[in-house]
């Protein structure tokens, strides 16, 4: 029995540091807030990763989908703060933009993309999120 609630702590620890790591890696760089509304109007805010590329910015969702991007989807006007600027766009998936961001983000973010590419799977089927201005 002590065998195995000390295997169960070691899980847990392991569990604990790879969020930990996944935390470090993924706000290490720079890190937006955007500003996406739900169904019942309330304004969710999420740290995401972004990239510049010909004078657009550009976010990117993962294959699996992901609950800012549900909300984008029902309602794409949403409110972006970068540092100390908070403006308005409309959010558009561009899939023929999809691996010149998922490039971009490599190489601004590298081994904290790389990191949590192979943790959550990879990058070849995420979808690239333009951000126009209104």
């Amino acid at each position: 029995m002590k065998y195995i609630a000390s295997s169960f702590g070691v899980i847990f620890l392991c569990l604990v540091l790879l969020v930990v790591a996944e935390q470090v890696a993924a706000e290490r760089i720079e890190v937006v807030e955007l500003h996406a509304t739900d169904p019942s109007g309330e304004t969710i805010i999420t740290g995401l990763w972004i990239v510049d590329h010909d004078g657009k910015q550009y976010l990117r969702v993962g294959s699996d989908g992901s609950g800012w991007f549900s909300r984008i989807e029902v309602n794409p006007e949403i409110q972006l703060t970068r540092g100390d600027k908070t403006n308005h766009y409309r959010a558009v998936p561009d899939p023929s933009m999809s691996e010149v961001v998922n490039q971009a983000m490599r190489g601004k973010y590298s081994r904290g993309d790389s990191f949590i590419g192979k943790l959550f799977g990879g990058r070849e089927v995420s979808l690239a999120i333009e951000l126009r201005p209104i």
